[in-house]
């Protein structure tokens, strides 16, 4: 682990890693934006869904844990802050780095998700959620885009994983 860390340090930056910088900056923007516009657009009250689909609502809620509103409040908030911000930076950091397309825009998925919902942390003192499946009656919580490309960069970054356990069974190297 330690040679990884090393290695991704001495890299110089690529220009790839200047596109998963950018798609980071893009969903840090989209989440803010999305945010700005249910706060101050739509100017939702918590907790009262506004249906849009039988499925689908636009609900605004105030999220002070992790996770699907795990552990919330008080230091916690501070010491979550400060994980998603070093987990954001440090992703984001070897995002720059990647060689590989699917590991960087894994990484800059997830580094655009943590950054997004931590810079809510410092503002608002919680996570502003608001997409809404819970009318399916299978998927009960409340989340926001940077939810949304957290979950999908850890999907890809799974993907990658597997691709490239596979590849070396194989003698091959990835292509992602």
């Amino acid at each position: 682990m330690r040679d990884i860390i090393k290695a991704t340090i001495a890299a110089p930056m690529t220009k790839l890693g200047i596109r998963c910088l950018l798609i980071l900056a893009v969903i840090v923007v989209l989440d803010q934006a999305s945010k700005a516009w249910v706060l101050y657009g739509l100017r939702l009250a918590p907790n009262m869904p506004v249906t849009i689909l039988p499925f689908f609502s636009f609900t605004y809620v105030q999220n002070t844990g992790m996770s699907f509103g795990l552990l919330g409040g008080g230091l916690f908030r501070w010491v979550l802050t400060l994980f998603q911000l070093a987990a954001g930076c440090a992703l984001g950091y070897a995002a720059s780095k990647q060689t590989k397309p699917l590991a960087g825009i894994a990484l800059a998925f997830i580094a655009g998700g943590a950054i997004g919902n931590a810079i809510d942390r410092v503002r608002f003192g919680s996570v502003v959620d608001f997409i809404d499946f819970s009318g399916t009656h299978v998927f009960p919580w409340v989340f926001n885009i940077a939810d949304s490309a957290i979950t999908i960069g850890v999907a890809l970054l799974a993907w990658y994983f597997l691709k490239s356990e596979a590849a070396a069974k194989d003698g091959t190297s990835p292509q992602g």
